[in-house]
C-alpha cells in the first residue's frame, strides 16, 4: 500500500487555508499534519478540507496561539492529545490512522520555539523549550510509541545537524541550533529509537532547509535557511520509506508561511 504523510507550519491556518487546500490539490498526500494553526476549535475551517477531499480531520487548538491539526483522506481508529509541560498548551496531536491492518499511529508536535535569548536563567520561553523537549524523551522512553508503527511529525523548531543552518557557526549561539538544543533533541530522537526519515535521502554532509525567515527581504536570494520541521519513523517502518519532498517553492506562494510542507512517502 502506498502511503503519504505531510508536515506544515501553516502560521494560521484560516489566514492561509488557500494555500492548504491548494497544496492537497497538487500533491495530494494521505495525511496532512498542520502546526501554529491558531484557531480555536469552534472556529476550524471544516468545510474547506471536506471539500477537499479530507473529511477526516482531528484537531487541538486555542485562541491565537499554537495549535496542531491532523488531516486526513483515510479514518482515524483512535485519537488524543497529551499536555506537556502541564502549560494547556496546544502543542501535541495523536491519531491512527485506518490502513487495513494494525493502524498508522501518527504523533503532530508543535515545539516551542523558544524566544531569543538562548539562556534558560532569564528567559523562560527558552526554559520552557528545553523543559518540553526532555519531556519528549521521557515520553518517548515511557510510552514506547517507537516500538508500534508509528511517525513524528511536526516542527520541532530545533535544526540539530551542521548542515541544517545555513551558517553552523553563525548560529550557534542562535535559539534553535544552540548546543543544548541539539543535546536535547538527540536525545529524544534516541530515546525512541526514531529515524530521521528526511535524512535517508539527503545526507548529513548536504544543505536541508524547510524554514526561510521573513525578515530576509529576498529569501530565495540570501537562502539563509533552517530544518525546523521533521519526520521521524519508528524502526519498524524505517525501510517502507521510498522517498521524500521538501516543497520550497511555497516559500515563494502569496502570504505564504516561514515554512514549507513536507513530505515522506511510504510503501507499506
Amino acid at each position: 500500500m502506498d502511503f503519504s504523510i505531510t508536515t506544515w507550519n501553516i502560521n494560521s491556518v484560516r489566514l492561509r487555508i488557500d494555500l492548504v487546500v491548494r497544496y492537497l490539490a497538487e500533491h495530494q498526500p494521505d495525511v496532512l499534519c498542520l502546526q501554529e494553526t491558531k484557531c480555536p476549535d469552534a472556529n476550524f475551517p471544516h468545510g474547506a478540507f471536506r471539500d477537499a477531499g479530507y473529511p477526516h480531520i482531528a484537531i487541538s487548538g486555542q485562541k491565537g496561539y499554537h495549535g496542531v491539526a491532523t488531516i486526513s483522506q483515510r479514518p482515524f481508529s483512535a485519537r488524543s492529545v497529551r499536555d506537556f509541560c502541564a502549560k494547556g498548551d496546544a502543542r501535541h496531536l495523536r491519531v491512527v490512522v485506518e490502513d487495513g491492518g494494525r493502524g498508522i499511529e501518527v504523533h503532530n508536535f508543535y515545539v516551542p520555539a523558544g524566544g531569543d535569548e538562548p539562556d534558560p536563567d532569564i528567559n523562560p520561553k527558552f526554559a520552557h523549550k528545553l523543559a518540553f523537549v526532555d519531556e519528549m524523551a521521557t515520553w518517548a522512553a515511557d510510552d514506547k510509541a517507537a516500538a508500534r508503527r508509528s511517525i513524528l511529525v511536526g516542527d520541532l523548531n530545533i535544526a540539530p545537524l551542521e548542515q541544517d543552518v545555513w551558517s553552523h557557526k553563525a548560529l550557534l549561539k542562535v535559539v534553535s541550533h544552540t548546543p543544548i538544543e541539539v543535546e536535547k533533541l538527540k536525545r529524544a530522537q534516541a530515546a525512541g529509537p526514531w529515524v530521521d526519515a528526511l535524512r535517508k535521502f539527503v545526507p548529513d554532509d548536504q544543505k536541508l532547509y524547510t524554514w526561510w525567515s521573513y525578515r530576509s527581504p529576498d529569501w530565495a536570494a540570501a537562502n539563509k535557511g533552517r530544518r525546523l520541521d521533521h519526520i521521524w519513523v519508528s524502526p519498524e517502518l524505517e525501510a517502507s520509506v521510498r522517498s521524500m519532498e521538501v516543497l520550497r517553492e511555497a516559500r515563494g506562494w502569496k502570504r505564504p508561511s516561514d515554512h514549507v510542507p513536507v513530505k515522506a512517502m511510504f510503501s507499506l
